[in-house]
């Protein structure tokens, strides 16, 4: 879980993000479930312009996102690459599957959301539809519900109708993909998102919140988090 970075061992990971980042929500829960200590490092993406564009964390990420994780000697950025690396160095408790056909099916399902449904709901993103295309608010909040339903009612059909779902995305223990779910299914109500018919996506949340390691990843109750920010 993470502690507080003024009274933190300077010898424990450092993780940069944002308390609404999708991206690094998916790493607070896989610090979390792995039983991994770290200290949090504020990233706020829009006070004066970006703090993720400023001299001092470029130089820890070159590309100005989050999250970045200092851990090992590492600087570490890009979500599933991190959790990947987390799984590698730190492999009990899995989050991953041991056999080569479930561990596909597991990050093909974390990549329908990392990969195919974020990205075209970044922050940056957005701001370039209002920037270069002049959408208002409402047009933008119209992108962002398209590519959000459309990925998750892909992703609840696959969760429906494959033999490997469980209690969770895959078999019984909470893994890789059900750290992408919870973080989009947050953002999606944000943004007003219909959730009608995600039945089991909806019961794999709620499994999900039960356990600490999620909740204590939650947006909502990060150091960093603010009304309305």
């Amino acid at each position: 879980m993470s502690t507080n970075p003024t009274a933190a061992d300077p010898g424990l990971p450092r993780l940069h993000g944002y308390w609404r980042s999708s991206a690094a929500w998916r790493v607070r829960i896989a610090l979390n479930l792995k039983g991994i200590e770290w200290t949090a490092m504020p990233v706020h993406l829009v006070r004066g312009g970006g703090e993720q564009r400023q001299p001092d964390f470029l130089r820890l990420n070159p590309q100005g996102l989050v999250p970045a994780l200092e851990i090992d000697g590492l600087v570490l950025t890009q979500s599933l690459a991190i959790i990947e690396y987390l799984e590698d160095t730190r492999p009990a408790p899995a989050l991953l599957p041991p056999d080569p056909a479930g561990r596909a099916r597991v990050r093909s399902l974390a990549q329908l959301v990392a990969s195919d449904i974020h990205p075209l709901n970044n922050l940056r993103v957005l701001q370039q539809l209002e920037a270069r295309f002049g959408l208002d608010a409402a047009q933008r909040r119209d992108w962002y519900c398209h590519w959000v339903e459309e990925g998750l009612r892909a992703l609840e059909k696959r969760i429906v109708t494959e033999a490997g779902t469980g209690s969770f995305c895959h078999g019984n223990e909470p893994g890789l993909a059900d750290c992408c779910l919870v973080p989009q299914l947050y953002n999606a109500r944000r943004y007003g998102c219909s959730l009608e018919g995600l039945t089991q996506l909806l019961r794999i949340e709620a499994a999900c919140a039960d356990l600490p390691a999620f909740a204590a990843a939650a947006a909502d109750v990060q150091p960093d988090a603010v009304a309305g920010a």
